[in-house]
């Protein structure tokens, strides 16, 4: 209460003792916080509400004498308390205007009486009584300044003789944490930032979720009723600061009889300066101080707040320093605290920038002696742990980009592969858990092969420790983007059991892994194949409903691969599965909405499934996910449409009765994300096989659009934009206003491209263009007869053709042109 008084609040004068608070949200919101404080005092702690201040708060009240009723002496101009001191005087003494109150009780009892006046008695207290501390006990224990902590307040009491020092340490400590409260209120207040502190952000990865941030710090709420545990622990602290070694260690020992676990015990090291006591520890030369201090920091550093604390104590570079040590107790002790304290980006940061990567790293070699075979003396149970706990810090260190780069060029890769071959499923976990994270990266991924990684994690998926099947099946997840991998894993039999954790769904976390590996593994065909066989498919399809989205995202993902194949969609179909894919196009998240618009259209190229479709209304759902803000979600549910127009029954009658879909899909030609251009032209090369269908995006400005786009060197979009193009030649003029935009001469440019696809489209597209005696003669100009005369040979029959059509366009011109000039 002291600091924030002084610090915090907003006064309209300088002077020490004068002037007012001014009205300010900040001084506001601190009244109200000190109101909540005193109010709840009597109640929350009656004995020490009872005891009597050193001096008595002073100031001038609004309230009149008439306001006091029972429990008080009351006459026309002064009121006194009928609670009175050992000497007979009263705890309130009122005389009119001045108030005078000694104890909390009374402070209670007089906010309740005050009713709406409350604050302004508050503010009129608060600017009368600028110390209220050394009012309240007395000027010895004027302490609470600056950064004082209690400790200090330990110390002073411990030496008193006062029979009342109990009450006193307690009424101190509660007004510490008053103090405390209301300093990070006041920041809480202020952040609505101020500007937005930048911190360094360059060495993290930026896919970072927002999990891994630092947390608000809060003290223990003041008006909490607080356990002795709390008071008990605190006063162990003041034992560690000694110097006895003897006596350090009794209390470290007694400390760890507490549960530590619980945030209560947590904060009370904390809020008593345990923390800096524990951390100076660490620098001792006595290793059982070290590590007594270790064992706590361990346990107490599951706490976000105290993960926090310890780095701004600067705890972590100690205990870096500690991984050198030749005692294997210290080193596990001190990797397992790393581990806790590193879960989030500035701490990480802190153990990569003091040397810490290159330490862990070196803890799984720790087993290796020269003298012997490494695999000797690998499963001795004290080198297992140094390695469990050295892969427990690089799994929470791994998280960042810079870091996974470190622990490669560390060497970590083939330490990591090496204990992936033991049998101890503590150290299996936290070796997985790194490598699942650092297989986001492709360096590693290579890596991962090459060290043969796969196969054991394909030999651990049958282990029957779930939370290892679910960092293997991860792993896997991550490096199955490749296709060199998702055949490891099918050679070393990993589908199998993959397929067989599917039916175990009590597990989400689990599950959601599982399903991530099958669904990328199943971007080969060959592994399709034998999920068909395990019945893979089937069980997916029941898994459509029910599910959380990171396991729905994952599932249609896999379905959205197998259905490439006709043999799946039947099986989707006979399963039930085409209602559950609809029903999931009605939902917000982008990845599934990306996944399921992928899993239709797969399913809508199969004649059956695309009549329950159409009868489902999952064409007009995908048309509406042209209105989605993210491009890729319109891109993809651009690319379903296509297959559900070819196959639709009355296809042109349906596209024209979704109101304004047209106009729609044609104004996505403005996007600029090439491959949401892409699927909208293959979109409108299905839509234009209508002529009334063609005749409205004519007249909605469809050619225009496509021919500023012919200037592009991306040839997925090159060869969807000549399909568009060679479709809407066919009404009305639309061939001459295609060379009146000048899209003819860019698209003689797309048969020097590499691309199959591109020559044929493009061929076709020019040889609906060559219709037109102008875009003849510019394609002439532009070199189009050399480049299709080498396509006339081409072994593609569609290419063939259409390069041999143009030429006789070209060539026929020509001739024309010749007789002309003749007669």
């Amino acid at each position: 209460m002291g600091v924030a008084l002084r610090k915090l609040t907003q006064w309209t004068a300088a002077g020490h003792g004068t002037g007012i608070l001014e009205i300010t949200p900040l001084n506001e919101a601190i009244l109200k916080e000190i109101i909540v404080f005193v109010e709840s005092f009597i109640y929350k702690h009656p004995q020490e509400a009872k005891f009597v201040f050193v001096e008595p708060l002073e100031w001038n009240t609004s309230l009149a004498p008439s306001a006091f009723e029972s429990g008080y002496v009351v006459s026309e101009t002064t009121v006194k308390s009928e609670e009175v001191d050992k000497n007979g005087q009263p705890l309130l003494f009122l005389s009119v205007p001045q108030i005078k109150i000694r104890s909390f009780g009374q402070l209670s009892r007089l906010l309740l009486i005050a009713k709406t006046g409350k604050l302004k008695e508050a503010q009129a207290c608060v600017e009368a009584n600028r110390d209220p501390i050394v009012k309240i006990l007395g000027s010895d224990y004027n302490t609470m300044k600056e950064n004082s902590i209690a400790l200090n307040i330990l110390g002073k009491i411990t030496r008193d003789d006062d029979p009342e020092s109990e009450i006193k340490m307690k009424i101190a400590m509660l007004l510490k944490q008053l103090d405390l409260h209301l300093l990070n209120h006041s920041l809480k207040h202020i952040s609505l930032k101020s500007a937005e502190k930048i911190e360094e952000t360059v060495s993290d990865s930026s896919s970072e979720s927002e999990e891994d941030e630092e947390p608000p710090d809060h003290r223990q709420e003041a008006s909490a009723d607080l356990p002795s545990e709390y008071w008990q622990i605190q006063k162990l602290v003041k034992y560690l600061k000694g110097g006895n070694q003897t006596a350090t260690v009794i209390a470290l020992c007694s400390m760890r009889d507490f549960s530590l676990a619980q945030e209560t015990c947590q904060l009370a090291i904390r809020d008593v300066g345990g923390l800096e006591v524990l951390i100076n520890l660490l620098e001792t030369d006595e290793v059982k101080c070290k590590i007594g201090s270790l064992k706590i920091l361990k346990e107490i550093s599951h706490n976000p707040q105290i993960r926090q604390n310890i780095v701004d104590l600067g705890g972590l570079p100690i205990m870096v320093n500690i991984l050198d040590s030749p005692h294997k107790s210290l080193k596990c002790l001190a990797a397992e605290t790393i581990a806790n304290v590193a879960k989030f980006k500035r701490a990480r940061r802190v153990v990569r920038q003091h040397g810490g990567i290159t330490k862990l790293v070196a803890l799984l070699d720790c087993a290796h002696d020269s003298t012997k075979p490494a695999q000797s003396s690998l499963y001795e149970a004290r080198d297992v742990e140094v390695a469990r706990c050295g892969a427990l810090a690089l799994w929470s260190c791994s998280k960042s980009h810079t870091n996974k780069e470190a622990i490669r060029k560390a060497g970590g890769i083939p330490l990591l592969a090496r204990l992936l071959k033991t049998s101890h499923e503590n150290m299996l976990i936290p070796v997985v858990g790194t490598l699942q994270e650092c297989a986001s990266e492709e360096n590693y991924r290579a890596a991962i092969k090459a060290e043969r990684i796969i196969e054991n994690l394909v030999k651990n998926l049958n282990s029957e420790n779930e939370q290892l099947q679910e960092h293997c099946a991860m792993a896997i997840y991550q490096c199955a983007e490749d296709k060199e991998t998702r055949d490891l894993v099918r050679l070393h039999g990993g589908l199998k059991p993959l397929a067989s954790l599917l039916n175990n769904t009590d597990n989400k976390e689990r599950l959601a892994a599982v399903t991530g590996a099958i669904w990328k593994c199943s971007i080969s065909k060959e592994n399709v194949t034998k999920f068909r066989e395990y019945k893979a498919i089937e069980t997916l399809v029941g898994l459509l409903t029910d599910q959380p989205e990171e396991v729905l995202v994952n599932v249609v993902g896999a379905l959205g691969e197998c259905c490439q194949e006709r043999e799946n969609r039947v099986i989707v179909r006979k399963c039930g599965g085409i209602q559950p894919l609809v029903n999931l196009l009605v939902g917000i998240n982008q990845a599934l909405l990306v996944n399921v618009t992928k899993a239709v259209g797969a399913c809508a190229v199969e004649p059956e499934s695309m009549m329950i479709i159409d009868r489902l209304d999952g064409v007009r759902l995908l048309w509406s996910l042209l209105k989605n803000p993210h491009p890729d979600v319109k891109a993809s549910a651009a690319w379903a449409l296509c297959p559900c127009i070819k196959n639709a029954k009355d296809a042109g009658e349906m596209v024209r009765s979704f109101v304004g879909g047209l106009e729609l899909i044609v104004n996505l030609l403005k996007s600029d994300n090439k491959e949401v251009l892409a699927s909208v032209c293959a979109a409108i090369t299905n839509i234009a096989k209508d002529q009334e269908n063609l005749a409205v995006i004519t007249d909605h400005g469809v050619v225009p659009l496509l021919s500023k786009l012919a200037n592009t060197n991306n040839n997925k979009l090159r060869h969807h934009l000549a399909e568009a193009i060679s479709r809407c030649c066919m009404w009305g003029r639309n061939r001459v206003a295609f060379g009146e935009h000048k899209a003819v001469a860019p698209l003689v440019r797309y048969l020097k491209s590499n691309d199959t696809n591109v020559h044929r489209a493009t061929a076709q597209a020019l040889y609906q263009l060559s219709e037109d005696a102008d875009n003849c003669i510019t394609m002439h100009e532009n070199g189009a007869v050399k480049l299709l005369l080498d396509m006339v040979g081409s072994p593609d029959q569609d290419l063939q053709e259409a390069a041999a059509g143009c030429i006789s366009n070209i060539r026929r011109l020509a001739l024309a042109t010749e007789k002309a000039r003749y007669t």
